[in-house]
């Protein structure tokens, strides 16, 4: 009840002080009449948290306190329009299935992969998130929007850079380091970034399932709790160079590197019920550690035609994954009398390589009148080598299970062009593209003593157009009205066509499933925009063959499998208010407002289910003077559908206070996350054959930290930079 009482005054504070503040400004035009005698002219510029453009939504990191003591996934979680559920799914307004990239760049990873990709990245690396719902045809038309994430690269001439530093504790402790500098003379630009990053995290989660005969009557249940402990490290580096012989040409290289290690521990406690008393209990345990390395390289190349407006920019990646993880695991059942009744002792070793290389080149050719063409081309190679070695531990000796060991192997081949035509004339914008891709990809289950290999291909064409109009309604462009046809494609990763059966507790499996077909959606959108102080957006997003988890129900298991649903929808409202009520206040809050749902099968069940949801974020920016400013934000998230699991509504608030100190080169910053520790998961499930579960869990949400920033070298000439990160950037004001 406190915590929806504070989050109610965060959201309708800034509406009761408008009207005082229209008073307040004649107070200071009268004031604003002295006449002022100036020596010396300071300029300060404070960039907002968030800026709207015309195809995207820029997230500027800095303006954020928390992201100094904070990861980029958790940078993620607190970004407007951006949600990360408790599997590390990343949702854009709603939609899963997103497309992140990293400095314009792909990083094809599963999303839990990327999860713990992006928990080792410290918030200090980054410079700003951009969010795009309708990626024009120059960018791939996989996922259900793209995010951006741009680490920093200082332009300023000369010798500069910055430090931060961040000490977060909850129940446990984390720590995220980053180090920033850039090396400016004449045509060298060298940039880099090192990070380093410490955190520990627990969550815990209670199951209470319920199993029923063909007459819908209990049979059985089973209380099942899984307490999990985890820490992690992780270390960052980034290093790039731009060259410039020319003002109109440009060269670039990049190479960044990480590597980190994981290790997780899962104790899991369970009681097996017959009609009413217990039949058996049973516990678990798993020791998992796992070490990842991951390397990218990139060369790029940007070039101006003369003053014609003529571009080429073309740039080329080498990105290698490797990982070797080994996860042990023990399982003991009990009868009644404390007897045992079975044991199972098995290691899993889940060592696994990736090798990436992509190629990718964009013109832009300006026409007369306002008129712009682009074209461009792209092609990736993607194999995967993933061997999963099952051996029952009997007596301390390793025996090799081939019935339950795996060694999948995938390869993919891309290919895409695109081109795009824009016009623009005095009220009107019009901009048309289409993008055409081929994919093709085969998969091989080599086969063991216990079974023989098996073996997918898939191989398709597919184009996507995508159409935007734009409509200045005065002629100064401050309120303009967009109106956006787009077609994506999300495709399956290697993972989720893995078929390897993984065990997360004896009651709780997961496998692939190679037979996934890529989905497709549509997405119809009218949107209206007025200057920077809000916006507002409507649309309907229909999907055909929804990648969606489901579960099945085997002799008392939960078995998740990933298939493809027949349709599914969602019709979205949204809008963003960014204000300033008082010089020392800004005010930004998103609202998202939706109604979705599903049609299809699951095992035999019929699964339709529909929901409503609403999701608010608020944020207050305050400027008490003297280099002193804080926070005060909330999250709100109404109940919502996640694969067959409906999750209560949840809400949280977070708050921060800085000081700027040496002469503003330096700042302390205190944050507080999740103040109340209510972020808790609530879920039951829907449409399960013959079974239903309602299950609670929490993490270590709750966390009190401080950090420190410090800014140091030359500050001033900054130079204009032409590397378009990877040739991905879009330009401003391109309609």
């Amino acid at each position: 009840m406190k915590t929806s009482l504070l989050f109610l005054i965060i959201l309708f504070a800034p509406l009761l002080s408008l009207a005082q503040t229209g008073s307040n400004k004649t107070n200071d035009t009268s004031k604003a009449t002295k006449k002022i005698g100036l020596n010396e002219v300071t300029i300060k510029s404070k960039r907002p948290l968030i800026q709207t453009e015309i195809d995207k939504t820029v997230v500027n990191v800095a303006a954020m306190l928390s992201s100094a003591s904070s990861n980029t996934l958790e940078v993620l979680e607190k970004t407007p329009g951006v949600t990360v559920n408790a599997g590390g799914e990343i949702s854009l307004n709603g939609r899963a299935g997103v497309l992140v990239l990293i400095d314009g760049r792909q990083t094809y990873l599963s999303a839990a992969d990327l999860a713990n990709y992006l928990k080792s990245i410290p918030g200090g690396n980054l410079d700003k998130i951009e969010l795009m719902d309708n990626p024009p045809a120059r960018y791939d038309a996989a996922g259900n929007g793209v995010i951006n994430i741009r680490l920093k690269k200082n332009r300023q001439s000369g010798f500069t850079g910055s430090l931060s530093s961040g000490y977060a504790q909850g129940k446990l402790p984390r720590n995220n380091n980053s180090l920033n500098l850039n090396y400016n003379y004449n045509k060298l630009n060298i940039f880099s970034n090192l990070g380093y990053s410490y955190d520990k995290n627990y969550s815990d989660d209670v199951y209470n399932r319920s199993f029923f005969n063909t007459d819908g009557n209990v049979t059985n249940r089973l209380l099942l709790n899984n307490y999990q402990q985890n820490k992690g490290k992780g270390i960052n580096t980034n290093i790039g160079m731009d060259y410039a012989p020319t003002k109109s040409t440009t060269y670039g290289m990049q190479v960044s590197y990480n590597h980190s290690t994981r290790y997780n521990v899962l104790n899991s406690g369970n009681i097996n019920y017959g009609i009413t008393i217990p039949d058996s209990t049973g516990n678990s345990y798993t020791d998992a550690r796992d070490s990842r390395d991951n390397l990218n390289t990139n060369l790029n190349f940007y070039h101006r035609f003369g003053e014609t407006g003529r571009e080429i920019t073309a740039d080329a990646n080498y990105l290698r994954y490797t990982a070797d993880g080994e996860q042990n695991l023990q399982n003991l059942v009990y009868l009644p009398d404390g007897a045992l009744k079975h044991s199972d002792n098995f290691l899993y070793s889940l060592p696994s390589t990736m090798n990436i290389y992509t190629a990718k080149a964009d013109y832009v050719h300006p026409l007369k009148n306002k008129a712009k063409l682009e074209a461009g081309i792209k092609w990736s190679w993607v194999s995967n080598d993933n061997p999963s070695d099952y051996y029952q531990l009997v007596n301390g000796e390793q025996i090799i299970d081939n019935g339950r060991s795996n060694h999948f192997k995938y390869r993919e081949d891309f290919t895409a062009a695109y081109i795009t035509g824009q016009k623009a004339w005095k009220r009107i914008g019009i901009q048309a593209g289409l993008r055409a891709e081929h994919t093709s990809a085969n998969g091989l289950q080599l086969g063991n003593e216990a079974g023989g290999a098996s073996a997918f291909n898939k191989d398709y064409t597919q184009v996507f157009p995508s159409v935007f109009i734009n409509y200045k309604l005065d002629t100064i462009s401050k309120n303009s009205l967009s109106f956006i046809v787009t077609r994506r494609i999300n495709r399956p990763n290697y993972q989720l066509l893995n078929p390897f059966l993984f065990y997360r507790d004896q009651y709780s499996y997961s496998l692939g499933n190679p037979e996934l077909n890529p989905q497709y959606q549509y997405r119809y959108e009218l949107k209206y925009q007025h200057g920077q102080t809000f916006r507002t957006g409507l649309s309907y997003n229909r999907f055909t063959n929804v990648i969606f988890q489901t579960t099945n129900v085997v002799e008392g298991r939960f078995i998740t499998k990933p298939e493809n649903v027949s349709e599914g929808y969602i019709l979205l409202f949204n809008s963003g208010l960014n204000i300033s009520p008082a010089k020392w206040w800004t005010f930004n809050t998103d609202v998202l407002l939706s109604r979705m749902g599903l049609n299809g099968q699951a095992y035999g069940e019929k699964l339709n289910p529909a929901t409503f949801a609403a999701r608010i974020n608020v944020l207050n920016q305050l400027q008490f003077g003297k280099g002193w400013s804080a926070e005060l934000g909330g999250y709100y998230s109404s109940r919502d559908l996640n694969g067959q699991t409906f999750t209560s509504a949840m809400v949280r608030a977070n708050a921060g206070l800085q000081k700027k100190i040496w002469k503003d080169k330096g700042s302390i910053r205190l944050v507080m996350e999740d103040i109340f520790h209510s972020w808790k998961y609530r879920n039951n499930s829907v449409a399960l054959k013959q079974a239903y579960y309602y299950q609670t869990g929490e993490s270590d949400t709750r966390r009190f930290g401080i950090a420190f920033t410090y800014n140091f070298g030359s500050d001033t000439f900054a130079r204009k930079s032409k590397h378009k990160d990877n040739a991905l950037d879009e330009e401003k004001g391109r309609m």
